[in-house]
């Protein structure tokens, strides 16, 4: 175990004084305060407020000129923006800030919260993969997350494309948490607005109106993992955020969970090095909660039992054509065409013509009974390599 699940004294939580809470917002904010910094400085003053005042004399024995705090009309202005959006805050050491998180040496200091914080005294599993995913990751992704809603976990994922959104909306009517890169007001990808406004609770350590950034993924990777139970990753490249995710997850001490995947299609090639490594191998929910030892509690829905989920179904908008959708839906193993009119939400007869077009390519393979499948030279690079589409 590293220091990313090292134990560490209970930090004392704020007053209900508005001065503190506002005190210790200020500090977190400031330049060069991460959590670590954050953690020793309320141990060593006792307050944020007298942390605060500090601040700078401490800064210029580091030799920092000109430092300067984060100023109180900005926290402020923040704590206004987070009231117009019904946002609350959650400080570390409260007794509503997560558990599993907190025991974390670099737990968030602060995160705001919008929606049902009863998820979080739940058993939790962070469920996350690749965006572009194929059509059978996809349906994997929410018969998990469906399974294991039924069996109580609730799910964590990131609220991106592919992966994560399936995981999402398998989960809307059982609990399902989504912690943002950005503020928790700004909503990314925007196409997952509507999606956004059903999920139970929305998380995130970032001011309120951050757009996400590069440097915010890993961030929000280790929130994902230090609020679950576990990891379970579906379709992963060897270089992906959810691959981050995996591996702050085994520094946490949580358990590392993977979906094997045909060793052509480079979606997989993450999973599949997360199970040589030891990682558990999922088929379906049950082994989740085997690998949890919370399998007594597993009561699955048939496999009939999945709907149609047009809404699960990538907007074709960010897709550069109507054939690269349709590839980033078809992996290495074979699919049948109604499976892939279900998840692109595509007229069966626009289907079939774009399937015919492909198949003349030599992009896909037919076979009876309406199976289709990637020819050998396009499995082992997926539709979004080829076509340039957008993340």
């Amino acid at each position: 175990m590293t220091d990313h699940a090292a134990p560490s004294a209970p930090l004392p939580a704020p007053s209900d004084d508005t001065a503190e809470r506002l005190a210790r917002l200020r500090l977190i904010r400031s330049p060069k305060v991460g959590p670590v910094t954050y953690r020793r400085l309320i141990a060593e003053y006792g307050s944020g407020a007298d942390a605060l005042a500090a601040l700078p004399q401490i800064a210029a024995k580091a030799g920092v000129s000109g430092y300067a705090v984060y100023s109180k009309s900005a926290a402020q202005a923040e704590i206004r923006a987070a009231q117009s959006c019904a946002a609350r805050a959650l400080f570390l050491g409260e007794a509503a800030y997560p558990a599993t998180l907190a025991a974390l040496s670099d737990a968030p200091p602060f995160l705001w919260a919008i929606g049902d914080l009863d998820l979080l005294t739940r058993p939790m599993v962070g469920m996350v993969g690749t965006r572009n995913a194929s059509a059978l990751g996809l349906r994997m992704a929410r018969a998990v997350a469906r399974d294991l809603g039924q069996a109580g976990i609730v799910t964590a994922s990131g609220l991106a494309r592919g992966i994560d959104t399936a995981v999402h909306h398998a989960s809307l009517s059982t609990g399902t948490v989504a912690v943002m890169a950005g503020g928790v007001d700004v909503i990314y990808p925007p196409e997952n607005a509507k999606l956004a406004a059903q999920i139970g609770l929305r998380l995130s350590e970032m001011p309120m109106g951050r757009a996400p950034q590069a440097r915010h993924f890993p961030r929000r990777n280790r929130i994902i993992s230090g609020l679950s139970r576990g990891i379970v990753v579906i379709e992963a490249a060897l270089r992906s955020g959810s691959m981050i995710t995996a591996r702050m997850a085994a520094e946490q001490g949580r358990e590392v969970m993977a979906v094997p995947g045909h060793p052509l299609d480079t979606r997989a090639s993450g999973c599949n090095l997360l199970l040589r490594e030891g990682a558990h191998l999922i088929r379906e929910a049950r082994d989740v909660l085997v690998a949890l030892d919370l399998d007594g509690a597993f009561a699955p829905a048939p496999a009939s039992a999945e709907p149609p989920d047009p809404a699960a179904a990538r907007d074709i908008t960010h897709h550069d054509s109507p054939h690269a959708m349709i590839l980033s839906f078809i992996g290495a193993g074979a699919v049948s065409e109604d499976h892939l009119a279900r998840v692109s939400a595509m007229p069966s007869a626009d289907l079939a013509r774009h399937l015919t077009e492909l198949e003349l390519a030599g992009e896909i393979t037919r076979s009876a009974g309406g199976m289709v499948a990637r020819s050998d030279h396009s499995a082992a690079e997926p539709a979004a390599q080829r076509h340039q589409t957008a993340a």
